[in-house]
């Protein structure tokens, strides 16, 4: 390592210090010894005030590392970027900054002079890291917006970084076919199946997201590339496998809207790498009434805009969803208007009935929260040690030849460097508990017919659990011991051309009498083989972990145990409804409103036939009406008093929008209403060829006003809307409004949480509004009653 080919670490720790640093992470002095008991979102302050669309891996030097989009750092700071800035914690909760990718965008040999580095995705393929990126103007074409995926590779996490020399999907001309009218190429991630496909998911609004399979180093796209999410509604894919199934993450609505900003994160699930991504609905991903079940929205607390993530394992097996999102109270970088300030969170990820919540649903966190587990229980990333000490017992054959050795990218491991046709065993002199989760990474050299193999539960060389990693049989073998018995081999081909000469990371869980055993490259939830199998009496058990070796050479770094986490079953609560409110409710039964109904600006639609029937005006209220310019609130808005305290609005809603065609932005909906420019509101809305439900809001910023909106459920033909209000008092006794709906008016989707300033007095009401083209065919909005509920 040197300051020529690190500058961005040369101007962090000084041109004499780089040297040092290198020697000082190699012995692995200042390693942290103990995981954080709690911590405090955002987890990336430490380092920097915004680093957007994070993305980790494990490095094989024990530590996590952390990728962000080319930003400046820290407030104050002006026009100095960081070009895809890294950072690296050995807890997850304690994050340092190491550098930079590149030191400019034109590092990539074929980035334009303008261009920008946005959203990397991190991975680990045959013995190199690969971090793929946008590229935002490229010399392919000669035109703007001609944006395109790269990936670079390198030896470590921290680099150096080497461009591939071209995209790995280019340029992508758009429908007009107009200079510089190019579909949006972004967010590429990366995800390498149990057969050793590798894919590339990418894509965003324009356009949609795509899923192509990729050349064996990763390198290129080939073959036809399938949409997995439809244009005009997502962006920033993640996808990882989990009992069978693929779940596609994407996120939506605006990132970048300040202090409304309503991005959130969504998932479907599929039986097939390509789709159809279905959510919990069975609505598709593709389909114009889009589907996507909610993983994490604005709560009402202070953070929103709550997405775009990737998905981490702790040392105890359990998922973390890393995501950016932005403090409501600092939503800028610097001026108003300017950089969106997007810090890395961390939250717990629950699977909860075969699918992804954050927090089991209460979402993101800004309280102190216990940390994950960031370090083994038993065991050693062998970082820093000189000896094997006490620590470590050598057990069976060649027990002389278990030695440490390094590197520059693992760091510190183990090697059993004699030849031990059978086995021979290094194994923690302590023990680890019955529930457990063991790993350790495993390298055999090239043209190894031997295995290495990872031991969990050993209280003998006759006692305990074995996930081998096989190049003679090219698989995944088990075996558990009992008593100087087998209770049988089970063999998983690994993918044909596997590198058993690349570090992999092997994974033994026992939760009881159940043992399951991937094999990933880097613990990304993309396992080119798993197993799970049931323990016969007398398996199992607390033991010491360690690795074994029936090869004439066996590497092995990170070898270690945890106790197994334990799930989250239960999700959080939704509110409660209560009882019907008549006296601020409408059956419209009349022929006429009641008088407790009111109207900003002028009276539109009217009461019939039990429903009231509104035409979508061609109007809207979003925006600040200013003096000799055209008015912006020019929508009728038909209202009524609000109960005091606690309650729920209800509406049913018919209208006929239409599917795929473009009938911008004509809505019918429920909306809460303090003013011109301070409201939210829940509609049923055509965005392009989507139908979405969509709940926005609108407030003052600055000198101007700032309007965003996050997503519910899918609609129907007929949608349920709901508002429910509460004053917070935790948050200076705000107005808070969370959103749900329905297609059946029984069963809920319950959405994010707006708010409205504490002293306003919001009254609400109905809206139809949102027609953009005299032209376009217009909707009419059919209110079946308006309900509100009590506790």
């Amino acid at each position: 390592m040197t300051a020529a080919k690190h500058p961005a670490l040369a101007r962090l720790f000084g041109l004499g210090s780089v040297l040092l640093l290198a020697v000082l992470l190699t012995a692995g002095i200042g390693r942290a010894d103990e995981t954080a008991a709690t911590y405090t979102n955002p987890v990336s302050k430490g380092f920097a005030d915004t680093f957007a669309d994070p993305a980790v891996i494990k490095g094989k030097d024990g530590y996590w590392y952390a990728y962000g989009t080319s930003d400046p750092l820290r407030e104050g700071e002006g026009e100095e970027f960081s070009y895809i800035p890294i950072s690296r914690s050995k807890d997850l909760v304690n994050w340092e900054y190491v550098g930079d990718a590149f030191d400019a965008p034109t590092d990539v040999s074929w980035a334009a002079d303008d261009a920008s580095l946005w959203a990397p995705d991190i991975r680990y393929m045959d013995g190199k890291y690969h971090l793929y990126y946008v590229v935002t103007q490229t010399t392919v074409t000669d035109e703007p917006n001609d944006n395109a995926i790269g990936v670079a590779t390198a030896p470590t996490p921290a680099g150096p970084w080497t461009d591939s020399g071209a995209p790995v999907v280019g340029p992508r001309r758009g429908e007009s076919g107009d200079p510089g009218d190019f579909k949006w190429t972004f967010d590429p991630n990366e995800f390498t199946d149990e057969d050793g496909t590798r894919y590339l998911y990418y894509g965003s609004y324009y356009g949609g997201i795509f899923v192509t399979e990729l050349t064996p180093d990763g390198k290129r796209a080939v073959g036809e590339p399938t949409m997995v999410a439809i244009d005009n509604r997502y962006e920033g894919a993640y996808v990882v496998k989990r009992e069978g199934y693929y779940y596609l993450f994407g996120s939506s609505a605006n990132c970048c809207a300040g202090p409304t900003t309503g991005y959130s994160a969504y998932v479907g699930r599929s039986e097939s790498p390509t789709g159809p991504f279905l959510d919990k609905e069975g609505q598709s991903m593709t389909e114009s009434r889009v589907g996507g079940s909610i993983v994490i929205t604005p709560n009402g607390n202070k953070w929103i805009g709550t997405g775009h993530n990737a998905v981490v394992t702790d040392l105890a097996g359990e998922d973390w969803f890393v995501y950016h999102a932005i403090d409501r109270g600092d939503p800028y970088l610097n001026e108003p208007f300017g950089i969106n300030e997007r810090p890395m969170l961390f939250d717990r990820l629950d699977w909860i009935d075969g699918w992804p919540t954050v927090r089991g649903g209460a979402w993101a966190s800004d309280a102190p929260q216990p940390a994950p587990v960031g370090t083994f229980a038993v065991g050693d990333d062998f970082n820093g040690d000189t000896t094997l000490g006490t620590e470590w017992r050598r057990e069976g054959t060649a027990q002389d030849g278990w030695q440490l050795a390094n590197e520059a990218d693992a760091g510190g491991y183990v090697c059993q460097g004699a030849p031990a046709r059978n086995p021979s065993y290094l194994v923690s002199a302590g023990q680890a508990p019955a529930d457990v989760r063991a790993e350790a990474d495993l390298r055999l050299p090239a043209g190894s017919t031997g295995a290495a193999g990872l031991i969990a539960a050993y209280r003998g060389a006759g006692d305990h659990l074995v996930a081998w990693f096989d190049a003679g049989a090219k698989a995944l073998v088990t075996d558990v011991l009992v008593n100087g018995r087998s209770a049988g081999k089970v063999r998983t081909a690994l993918p044909s051309g596997f590198r058993f000469d690349a570090w992999h990371n092997v994974a033994v869980e026992v939760r009881g009498t159940s043992m399951s055993v991937e094999v990933t490259d880097a613990r990304l939830h993309d396992p080119q083989a798993t197993q799970v199998r049931t323990l016969p009496a007398g398996a199992g058990g607390p033991g010491a972990v360690g690795v074994a070796s029936r090869s004439t050479h066996t590497e092995a770094d990170n070898v270690g145990a945890a106790p197994l986490y334990t799930p989250q079953t239960v999700t959080a609560p939704t509110p409660g409804v209560g009882a019907v409110a008549p006296a601020f409710s409408d059956e419209f039964g009349d022929r006429r409103l009641d008088r407790a109904w009111s109207w900003v600006r002028e009276p539109d639609g009217q009461e019939s036939r039990g429903a009231y029937n509104w035409p979508v005006q061609q109007a809207d209220l979003v925006g600040r009406d200013e003096p000799g310019k055209p008015p912006s609130n020019t929508a009728s808005v038909l209202l009524r008093d609000a109960p005091q305290g606690s309650y729920t609005v209800e509406t049913k809603l018919t209208i006929d929008l239409g599917v795929e065609t473009i009938r911008n932005y004509q809505q019918g909906g429920l909306i809460a209403y303090a003013d011109d420019d301070h409201w939210t509101r829940l509609s049923h809305v055509a965005i392009w060829n989507t139908r979405q439900t969509e709940f926005g809001k609108e407030m003052p910023f600055s000198d101007a006003t700032s309007f965003g909106g996050m997503l519910v459920g899918p609609p129907a033909d007929t949608t349920w809307l709901r508002l429910t209000h509460r004053i917070d008092p935790a948050n200076g006794a705000e107005h808070e409004f969370r959103a749900a709906t329905s297609r059946d008016g029984e069963h809920w989707i319950w959405g994010g949480t707006w708010t409205l300033p504490a002293g306003t007095e919001p009254r609400i009401g109905l809206i139809s509004l949102g027609k953009q083209d005299p032209d376009d065919p217009s909707a009419t909005s059919k209110f079946d009653y308006f309900r509100v509920y009590r506790p």
